[in-house]
């Protein structure tokens, strides 16, 4: 106890003096002002000596929304006129337009993005410029749009205050933050649910792009109307197809309409004959309303049954799909990089 009573004794004078040294040692540096870019010099662990080049300070972190708040751009409504709105507002009618609000945090954070860079990407295209507007609010052109009010009315009192906020943190955290390829906006197109996988864009539209290939989504099941049937008389049959100007022959027997379908590795219909006439697996989908080209047709007595598996054209990423990553614990951005292959995830772009 005796030899801590005199440490203690001991130790104030000499701290006091080693502060005073080292405060003789700094004097002529804090005389000279702030470094270079605002910020004071940074001495070394030792106090002996400086860094050659001061630390700049940091630039303070933006405002949550503000990259999305301080831009705008012209939508194109379903009643033909064109308003202007900030992409925070027009992004969270597209989220609530496109999305189940009750979906995870994470899978709404990951919509957002793909609306923010969908609309980016449109924005270069410039396809609405002839409508003097930048984007449209027609889910078979652009995007899906919602105003605040309608979904309010859609969702009920019940519900609308939470939804309203929970899509509007969505954006805000996510501000700003765009999927690229090779530094520009992809063509972040999604639908709704898969059988098991995406399919490439090259299968669907033709068109090769790297980052839309075919990967893994794992919803099944829990999704609404999953698996759903079309059933269609042998006359119906044959007049869609004669609306559709196909030129196929369908004057024989019903159970030999349909022949030689392929398959995509996805298990979607990548082709077949109807009639002698040749359609795409997506032709087939849009001629007979099927939910997707992922089916499967019989024929029996005169009547055609389609037994169909997901929704949607199946490039890009599954919002089912996200909803499961995100149950199982998947971020945002592990989402996006799952669905988009090689793309990155940056500020604004």
């Amino acid at each position: 106890m005796r030899n801590a009573e005199a440490w203690r004794a001991l130790r104030a004078p000499f701290l006091t003096g080693l502060a005073l040294s080292a405060a003789l040692l700094l004097l002529p540096l804090t005389a000279l002002g702030e470094a270079p870019g605002g910020a004071p010099p940074q001495p070394s662990p030792d106090l002996l000596t400086l860094p050659a080049v001061p630390t700049a300070a940091p630039e303070p972190a933006p405002s949550p929304g503000e990259w999305d708040s301080g831009r705008s751009l012209r939508l194109l409504g379903r009643d033909g006129q064109v308003s202007e709105l900030t992409m925070a507002d027009y992004l969270w009618g597209v989220v609530a337009a496109e999305m189940p609000a009750s979906f995870e945090p994470e899978a709404l954070r990951a919509q957002a993005v793909c609306a923010r860079t969908y609309s980016l990407w449109k924005l270069r295209a410039q396809s609405h410029q002839a409508d003097g507007a930048d984007i449209c609010a027609d889910s078979s052109c652009c995007q899906a749009y919602i105003s605040p009010e309608d979904a309010a009315q859609r969702w009920g009192e019940g519900t609308a205050a939470a939804h309203t906020a929970k899509i509007a943190a969505a954006v805000a955290d996510t501000d700003g933050q765009v999927l690229t390829y090779e530094g520009a906006p992809i063509q972040a197109v999604f639908f709704s649910s898969a059988s098991g996988a995406t399919e490439d864009a090259a299968a669907v539209w033709g068109k090769d792009l790297p980052y839309l290939v075919s990967v893994d989504s794992p919803e099944g099941e829990e999704v609404p109307n999953y698996r759903s049937t079309v059933t269609l008389t042998a006359e119906q049959v044959q007049k869609a197809v004669s609306e559709a100007g196909l030129g196929a022959d369908l004057s024989g027997e019903p159970g030999r309409w349909f022949q030689n379908i392929t398959r995509t590795a996805s298990g979607r219909v990548a082709s077949l004959d109807l009639g002698g006439a040749a359609l795409s697996g997506g032709a087939c989908r849009s001629l007979f309303a099927l939910r997707s080209a992922c089916f499967d047709v019989s024929e029996a007595e005169g009547v055609f049954t389609f037994s169909v598996t997901g929704y949607g054209h199946g490039v890009g990423m599954s919002q089912y799909g996200a909803n499961a990553m995100a149950k199982e614990g998947a971020g945002w951005r592990d989402i996006l990089t799952h669905y988009y292959t090689g793309a990155d995830i940056q500020t604004g772009a």
